[in-house]
């Protein structure tokens, strides 16, 4: 029925199958696992401290937490930073006054209309926003311009820093000062 050689690769298999089960166990405990306490049994829950304060004002110091304000950052905003902050946006915009690429030139653009710039093919979702672009509406916009404004033609992903965005708009602020 069974030769030697058939005996020995189904042993072989059933070890091998044992082994990769007890390493995979091994691994998912070490990742996942409760962690033994001191006396050698595992222990039944962990749980993790929250520091909280008695009688203080949590939005203060979750305000303390995050930083400074945009206002605040954009005061102490670096425009040389933002100039080379601003070579990601430079594939489709340029800051010549009047000079139009793939974006609309953002020269001037604080301050200025949104969608404003003539002859410009803007998006409906653009073109339907109104208001100006001042400071702090830049700033939401350029964190993720597809969730400011949904159907948008502007591909960019978003500026994820805060002090990033702070420095850009204050080097296009400095363009026409």
């Amino acid at each position: 029925m069974f030769d030697t050689m058939t005996m020995t690769k189904t042993v072989g298999a059933f070890c091998g199958a044992l082994l990769i089960f007890l390493l995979a166990n091994w691994a998912a405990d070490s990742l996942y696992g409760l962690g033994e306490s001191e006396g050698g049994h595992e222990e039944a829950t962990k749980a993790y401290a929250i520091a909280t304060e008695e009688g203080g004002d949590s939005t203060e110091q979750a305000a303390a937490d995050q930083g400074p304000d945009f206002a605040t950052l954009l005061a102490s905003a670096d425009p040389g930073k933002g100039a080379k902050v601003f070579g990601k946006c430079k594939a489709c915009h340029r800051v010549e006054k009047g000079v139009n690429a793939t974006g609309p030139s953002l020269y001037g653009v604080v301050g200025r209309p949104v969608a404003s710039i003539e002859g410009f093919g803007y998006s409906g979702a653009l073109k339907g926003l109104g208001g100006t672009w001042e400071p702090a509406r830049l700033n939401e916009f350029l964190s993720g311009p597809k969730a400011y404004a949904p159907g948008t033609k502007m591909t960019f992903a978003g500026l994820k820093k805060e002090t990033d965005r702070a420095n850009v708009i204050a080097y296009l602020q400095s363009l026409v000062q």
